[in-house]
């Protein structure tokens, strides 16, 4: 039985401007992950790194080309379309939490089932369900300023998957951690994966890391490489 694709870039191109000059960026570039999967991006800064995730995640239009979310091309698809998209098909985190310190672990967690629509106790069982899954569910009732680093991205990992999105996109996870809380987190997230069925695109620095990883790509001259 064939992988499910459930991201796929297909001739994408992005340009921008610089003075007088057009930088390219992307050039024609391909690229597909399947359920399951992890992936670990690693292209140097500035080689396009970032722009590569804001077009997966439907942050960004490509010039040319097109990106498809669980086999549905969303090149044509409106701004309005395209942010439910990302609400309930795509999860992000980034190298900084972002969590709303005014809200406890679990309420944070429950805030984007909420939006999209699930009952108050639905959204507060998957939370805690999550928090089991990754291990703090003790801490459930506390705010970020009384969690560790560690825990707050936990919580953030927790909350990007909690609307059971199809692709999850992370841009230096474990950047902000000690070596020993990175690795904990990175296979927290790495088991999330695997249970779930959904894809993983994270961005890294950390070759180690990088190397647990299903698949490791980078950047080179426009097109997305698969490395060894």
């Amino acid at each position: 039985m064939a992988a499910r694709v459930v991201l796929e870039l297909s001739a994408v191109e992005r340009h921008y401007s610089q003075g007088d000059k057009a930088l390219s960026i992307l050039k024609g570039a391909d690229f597909r992950l399947n359920a399951g999967q992890t992936v670990a991006l690693v292209a140097p800064s500035g080689t396009g790194k970032s722009t590569l995730l804001h077009l997966a995640g439907l942050l960004e239009r490509p010039d040319a080309g097109d990106v498809l979310i669980n086999g549905r091309s969303c090149g044509t698809l409106g701004d309005e379309e395209r942010t439910r998209v990302r609400r309930h098909e795509i999860g992000f985190v980034y190298q900084f939490h972002h969590l709303l310190p005014e809200f406890t672990a679990i309420e944070n967690i429950m805030m984007p089932q909420l939006i999209g629509g699930l009952s108050k106790a639905e959204a507060r069982e998957r939370g805690a369900a999550l928090l089991d899954y990754m291990r703090i569910g003790h801490r459930a009732d506390h705010r970020p300023s009384e969690l560790s680093g560690g825990e707050q991205q936990r919580v953030a990992i927790a909350r990007a998957v909690a609307n059971a999105p199809f692709v999850l996109l992370a841009d230096e996870p474990t950047g902000n951690l000690d070596p020993e809380t990175a690795g904990y987190v990175f296979e927290a997230l790495k088991a999330l994966v695997k249970q779930s069925g959904l894809a993983a695109m994270i961005a890294t620095h950390n070759y180690d890391l990088a190397r647990l990883m299903d698949r490791r790509v980078t950047i080179e001259d426009g097109q997305v490489v698969e490395l060894d």
